[in-house]
């Protein structure tokens, strides 16, 4: 008789996930998008899991489940992804082109440059910085306003 009782580790769902219908999933994906995307309350650093729960009258398992099941991300991951999608466009915009990182960092969300450029690298493979050099040197308009003046 075997001295340890081995058995395979499965991987396991959680029992929540299950429990909620689809139907309901896409109304709370709806609902999540709302508040999130179109009230843009991923810019506001202390809109956490919990209030958007009560916002939407439900609790932060449901939230979590929803997130997880129909974004396939946690809720940060989620968040995040919405902060940057709107650094890299402020980034890339010649009228933000003299903010310093903290302040990209700070309009879109995160309560700090570290959490900013570990969530950006994460997402782009490379640094804020690295993006916005690279978008210049891709779109080259300044230097043909240069070239244009020696002409």
């Amino acid at each position: 008789m075997a001295k340890y009782n081995i058995t395979e580790k499965k991987e396991k769902e959680a029992a929540y996930r299950s429990l909620v219908s689809p139907k309901l999933m896409d109304e709370m994906k709806e609902k999540i998008l709302n508040i999130i995307v179109m009230q843009k309350k991923y810019k506001d650093k202390d809109y956490s899991a919990k209030k958007l729960a009560e916002d939407l009258g439900t609790n932060t398992r449901y939230i979590s489940a929803v997130v997880n099941v129909r974004f396939h991300m946690n809720y940060t991951s989620f968040i995040n992804k919405f902060r940057i999608e709107e650094a890299m466009a402020i980034l890339v915009d010649r009228r933000y082109q003299n903010l310093r990182m903290e302040e990209v960092s700070d309009m879109v969300g995160f309560a700090n440059r570290q959490s900013f450029y570990a969530s950006f690298y994460k997402l782009m493979r490379m640094t804020p910085r690295e993006y916005r050099l690279q978008h210049l040197a891709q779109h080259p308009a300044e230097k043909v306003k240069q070239d244009k003046k020696s002409h």
